[in-house]
């Protein structure tokens, strides 16, 4: 009976290690920069955007544009930033991710610029201001 409890305090002693070591650790997460920038369309600030960095691989960032067409991106909860390198980008004035379905009404950014986005970035070691000066 002993040995029998002894085994199950070492199994439990041993998997609560390995589960410790296996928990993110900030060595886990890529290498992030600070991103942020302005958008306008046809020269006025484009307020109420939401800006997509996608990245060749890994996680995309994303924000929303305040009322003087300004954002700053979030990689995830409270880190800010992107992912380095290489990024295809897309705005739009409907949030597609958080409404599948299209009830928010018409989009106002032409395709060119989402759906079927023409529109990339890089994102380099330190800040990075990106602007995007959009037309319909």
């Amino acid at each position: 009976m002993m040995t029998k409890r002894c085994f199950t305090l070492l199994f439990c002693l041993v998997l609560s290690c390995m589960l410790t070591a296996c928990g993110g650790t900030p060595d886990d997460q890529p290498k992030l920069a600070p991103v942020s920038g302005t958008v306008t369309m046809d020269d006025a600030p484009l307020a109420d955007a939401f800006v997509r960095f996608y990245p060749t691989s890994g996680r995309a960032s994303a924000a929303k544009t305040d009322e003087e067409g300004k954002y700053e991106l979030v990689f995830i909860r409270d880190e800010m930033g992107a992912v380095l390198g290489k990024h295809t980008v897309k705005i739009s004035t409907l949030d597609e991710e958080n409404d599948p379905f299209g009830d928010q009404g018409s989009e106002t950014v032409p395709d060119k610029y989402n759906k079927k986005t023409t529109l990339e970035a890089n994102v380099t070691e330190g800040d990075n201001t990106i602007d995007f000066e959009l037309t319909k």
